[in-house]
């Protein structure tokens, strides 16, 4: 958990993890014999989904991506609330980036410790439309912290418009993290773009997170300012998904200023205490 104690350096424990709408796709042939989980309900899908939300625990704050938002094929559960509610977070929002009405609510997740003062939803540009990405910001002034999540496309042409949109979101902060599954490594032409043109840091490091059976592509990231201090960064080993899971430890600069919330019962009068309130 956060060290939020005001005479020690603040720290959070941030988590990315895309988790195929609970599907535990760990070999190559489950995609074909579990592609009905897509569009059927399946019992098992809750016990992976509490598995998972075991791996969140821990962590502050939580990207999420390949979620389903209330469908046919969760018996109408919103996922991104699920997880909130099992892993005890007392904040979260759900990005609705593809309605396919009964048989899919498709988007992404942010689950959250911290009382965020703002959430917004763009739209990605892209052939296809269907990608988003979602901005929390926390704290206050020139001094908040912007957390942005994405699930970029799968083609580079636009993944290059993509991330060419999300660099003028980076640059109008000057604490920011960004997190999610990006569909390309830190050395790719797109990722090359992103850090020319904005101050976040590529990574020292290639953590393969896909495929989670026999990973060999680093294309789940979590990319920060350099005022953040990076402690840990990680794969964790939850064979969960088709990906794994993404941590790190990070120290926070004096001057952001945040507070955890551990009871639920003690959140601001805009959200709701138990079950976990959706950020509005």
């Amino acid at each position: 958990m956060s060290d939020l104690n005001r005479d020690e350096p603040c720290r959070l424990r941030l988590l990315s993890y895309n988790i195929q709408v609970g599907i535990s796709s760990t070999r190559p042939h489950h995609y074909l014999t579990k592609s009905w989980k897509h569009l059927l309900p399946a019992r098992r899908r809750f016990e992976i989904l509490q598995r998972i939300a075991q791996v969140l625990q821990p962590h502050d704050l939580v990207a999420l991506q390949e979620l389903d938002a209330g469908s046919h094929r969760t018996g109408y559960v919103d996922l991104t609330a699920y997880l909130a509610d099992q892993a005890d977070f007392p904040y979260w929002h759900h990005q609705l980036n593809r309605n396919f009405g009964r048989l899919a609510q498709h988007g992404n997740g942010l689950l959250s410790r911290i009382a965020p003062q703002r959430i917004s939803e763009y739209r990605l540009p892209g052939m296809i439309p269907g990608r988003g990405a979602l901005v929390a910001e926390f704290g206050h002034s020139d001094e908040s912290l912007a957390v942005i999540l994405l699930h970029l496309a799968l083609g580079r042409r636009a993944r290059l418009r993509q991330l060419d949109y999300i660099s003028d979101l980076v640059n109008r902060y000057r604490h920011v993290i960004v997190m999610g599954d990006m569909n390309c490594a830190p050395c790719d032409l797109e990722m090359g773009l992103l850090f020319r043109r904005t101050r976040l840091q590529a990574p020292d490091q290639r953590l393969c997170t896909y495929p989670s059976w026999q990973p060999q592509r680093p294309i789940d990231h979590i990319l920060v300012t350099p005022e953040l201090v990076v402690e840990s960064l990680e794969v964790l080993p939850h064979n969960l998904s088709d990906h794994l899971p993404l941590s790190m430890t990070l120290q926070l600069p004096p001057s952001l200023s945040l507070r955890c919330r551990r009871d639920p019962a003690r959140a601001v009068a805009t959200y709701s205490a138990r079950p976990s309130a959706p950020i509005v």
